[in-house]
């Protein structure tokens, strides 16, 4: 397919995210800024990260030349109805940890392409299935692959996801923190 028409600005530091971008030929340059990443206490799931992908989004809206596209996303980690961001510390990685073992979970990416002209804002969701995690496990992950940047103090494609993930419905690429399939669909008509 042919991007050349307009700019793409990837808005994100996170090399998951530059990989998918590079292997779906997407020319980009990235940008970053620090942003807020709080979130009305009302929402629920998919809510927060649509509200955050927009979010992040509109600190750019400013700076955007004509031919320019942002491209922001936002991974959440859901367990029942709690929101699993991204953990602080050694202690509340563990905590999220020892939730998520043994038990399924959803993934949330949401996704915003922002325009001088439009903004589109979508989301996709994927169950993850655990296995039982040991609390040596557990450490070994933390102490070797610090997963302070991850939303629910896990990566799909590093250690933990090799050998405690069972199964995934859905996207893989979602629970990497971009659903291609989805992005590339929403480009073709942005």
């Amino acid at each position: 397919m042919n991007f050349t028409s307009k700019k793409y600005i990837l808005a994100s530091n996170s090399p998951r995210r530059k990989e998918l971008l590079t292997n779906l030929g997407l020319p980009f340059e990235s940008r970053v800024k620090e942003i807020d990443e709080t979130y009305p206490t009302d929402l629920e799931r998919a809510d927060v990260a649509e509200y955050l992908a927009a979010h992040k989004a509109s600190a750019y809206q400013q700076d955007l030349q004509p031919d320019e596209v942002i491209i922001t996303a936002d991974t959440i980690v859901c367990l029942d109805e709690k929101v699993l961001n991204k953990p602080i510390d050694h202690a509340q990685a563990t905590r999220m940890l020892t939730l998520l073992s043994g038990r399924s979970h959803e993934v949330y990416t949401g996704v915003c392409l922002l325009s001088q002209e439009k903004s589109v804002v979508f989301h996709d969701v994927t169950t993850v299935h655990f296995r039982e995690l040991t609390r040596d496990e557990i450490d070994f992950y933390i102490n070797n692959y610090k997963p302070f940047d991850k939303a629910g103090s896990y990566g799909a494609q590093d250690w933990l996801g090799l050998v405690g993930i069972e199964r995934i419905e859905g996207s893989y690429f979602n629970v990497m923190g971009l659903p291609v399939h989805r992005l590339y669909e929403e480009l073709l008509v942005f």
